[in-house]
This record gives structure tokens, sequence and C-alpha cells, in this order.
């Protein structure tokens, strides 16, 4: 199982997020992966078990695109078992940008910080993501770190599989001020909050050039092999979270991949 983790690469340099392009059919078809991803994690429990473990502060989750609470369900079951308080976004399935979610996410957000009286660290899939970036944007404070999983916030906001569904639930003013260009560059501004971008050049969605980072000094880029609907239960990201989420807080380094990563 270790072989797994041996894959975990820093990325060298920021890639052309601009030209990039949508994932081809090829990959498309990959995306049936994160069936056997899945079942591989659900039976890694006792592998899971002797990965760092956390100091117990809250870790909010949010879905991706078109998905709910059911998606992260393994995701959020293994950070309990790591010792984090691991909490669903509470807004129902993903539908995009909605106006209400200006005040629904802080006040997920400031209630997670008052119960557990710590700041929250944010972990977002795909759209999920840039839901998270924008949050800690807001409220620095109130977040202790984020995580986002495949999404595309830098770049060209159509080079995704979802785009024509999105623009289906999506219109008016508001939806299009979000993917104004205006919009844009804000969303590629990194974070002043510890943040790793986490993406995989087999993504079958979503091209995983825009799901890195500009260079920051809190702000990594972390390449797994993973389909896009399996970030939340491959093996390799799990991983990944799991390491970036034991640091503590106030002591975050960028991770600095092994030959002999893995599990002990």
């Amino acid at each position: 199982m270790s072989s797994v983790f041996n894959r975990v690469a820093k990325a060298d340099g920021v890639p052309d997020a601009v030209g990039a392009a949508a994932p081809g059919n090829r990959l498309r078809a990959l995306e049936l992966r994160a069936i056997p991803e899945y079942l591989v994690a659900q039976f890694s429990r006792d592998v899971i078990a002797r990965w760092p473990h956390g100091d117990g502060h809250p870790v909010l989750v949010i879905p991706g695109f078109l998905a709910g609470a059911r998606s992260t369900q393994f995701l959020r079951s293994v950070l309990r078992q790591l010792g984090y308080h691991a909490h669903d976004w509470r807004l129902g399935v993903n539908l995009g940008y909605r106006p209400s979610m200006n005040e629904q996410l802080p006040a997920r957000l400031s209630q997670l910080r008052s119960r557990h009286e710590r700041r929250v660290s944010v972990i977002g899939w795909s759209a999920g993501g840039i839901y998270a970036r924008e949050l800690a944007r807001a409220f620095p404070d109130d977040v202790r770190s984020v995580i986002t999983l495949g999404s595309p916030f830098r770049g060209d906001h159509r080079t995704n599989h979802a785009w024509r569904m999105w623009r289906l639930l999506n219109r008016g003013p508001s939806a299009t001020a979000v993917v104004s260009e205006a919009g844009r560059i804000r969303r590629e501004q990194p974070l002043t909050v510890p943040t790793t971008c986490i993406y995989s050049k087999s993504d079958g969605i979503v091209a995983w050039q825009c799901c890195t980072s500009l260079p920051a000094s809190r702000t990594e880029n972390i390449e797994v092999h993973s389909s896009h609907c399996g970030y939340g239960h491959s093996l390799e990201t799990l991983y990944v979270i799991a390491d970036r989420l034991a640091q503590p807080e106030g002591g975050w380094q960028p991770m600095r991949p092994t030959a002999d990563q893995g599990p002990p």
C-alpha cells in the first residue's frame, strides 16, 4: 500500500492556466476509476489509522458542484478517525453560486468557530474549494488553513466539463459577476492563510492547470494521481490531507515528499 504515497510530488513552477484546455475523452472515461479508488480506501482503515493524527480542531468540508453531504461522508469519517471534528457545510446540494451563500457560509464558519473555540480548517472539493478560498479571504482570522481538491480557481472558468451545466443553473447579474474578468483576477490571488492546492494531471473533469496557485509564502501546489470524482476517497489524496491538517497551528511548513513517504 505504501507505494501509493510514493507518487506524491510538489509541483515545479506555475503552469499556464489561461491556455489550458478541458480534459479529453480518454481522461473523462478514466473517471470510472473513482469506484475502485473508493473500494481501496474502504478496505484500508487500518492503514489510515497509522497516519498523522490531529489536535481535534474543527474542519469544514464543502462539496463540489452538483454534490452534497453524501459525497463527502467518507472524507469526513476519515477526518474523525484521525481526531478532528469534521462538519458538512449544511447547505444541501451545491448548485453553484447563490447570493444567500454570502450570509450562510460565513454563518456556518462562525458557528463552528464559536462552538469549538478554535480556528477552522476548510476543505473544498472542486467548486467547493473556490468557496473555501473566498471564505478564508473574507475571514482569515477564523480560518486555520485551506485545502482545495481539484478546484479550478485560476484561468478560464470554461475549461472544464461542468461549465455548461453550471451556466444553465446559474443565471442573472450575481452569477455573471462571479465569472467576470474581475472575478477571475480576484479568485487567483493567493490567500494569507496556509493553503494547499491538490491537483491531478489525470483529472477528467477540470483542467489541472487551473487548480494550481500562484506562488505565495504559505501556499503550495501538490500533485496526486486521482480521478476528479475520487479526490475525497483517494488514499493518496487523503494522506496529503492528513499530513497537512496535522501541522501545529502557527507552524505551517510546505510538504516535502520523500521516496519513502507513507504510513509507518
